[in-house]
């Protein structure tokens, strides 16, 4: 279990790294507005969409399979098969700040992964927020990897 849980918060971290590096190319551009998004060059456009996929993958890897492995590291009691029970369990043994942040960030994750061709305006004020956000996505994982230190 502890080689698995290993893995999965280094498949996390790559996302996190890969996260930061794409927000710190966007920031020259934030925030964003629809004249702002149409003036991008072909390399930012693809800049912008390692942004979208890496905030996606972290929070699938983190939903999917960082949160289980860790109530399954921790032998929490009971079986918890709503994924809001989960998190409010992770919240309350102290792996995650909160779980109606969690919920948020996936709103956002969620709406971000549609595309918007004909609203710029939408797709701008969307991407903004998920870069407002970004940070607390990333102070989640490192929450979870603090609290499980003392078991690896």
């Amino acid at each position: 279990m502890i080689t698995a849980i290993q893995e999965i918060l280094k498949i996390c971290d790559r996302h996190a790294d890969r996260l930061r590096w794409a927000v710190s190319q966007l920031q020259c551009h934030a925030p964003f507005d629809e004249h702002g998004l149409s003036r991008l060059t072909d390399t930012e456009i693809a800049v912008l969409d390692q942004f979208s996929v890496r905030f996606g993958k972290l929070q699938d890897a983190m939903g999917a399979k960082l949160f289980p492995a860790v109530l399954e590291l921790t032998k929490e009691p009971g079986e918890l098969k709503a994924f809001i029970d989960k998190l409010n369990r992770l919240e309350k043994i102290g792996a995650i700040p909160s779980a109606d942040d969690w919920l948020l960030l996936r709103e956002v994750r969620n709406t971000f992964a549609h595309d918007y061709p004909d609203d710029p305006e939408l797709k701008a004020e969307i991407i903004n927020k998920a870069l407002d956000l970004t940070a607390s996505l990333i102070d989640v994982l490192d929450s979870v990897k603090r609290f499980v230190q003392p078991y690896l």
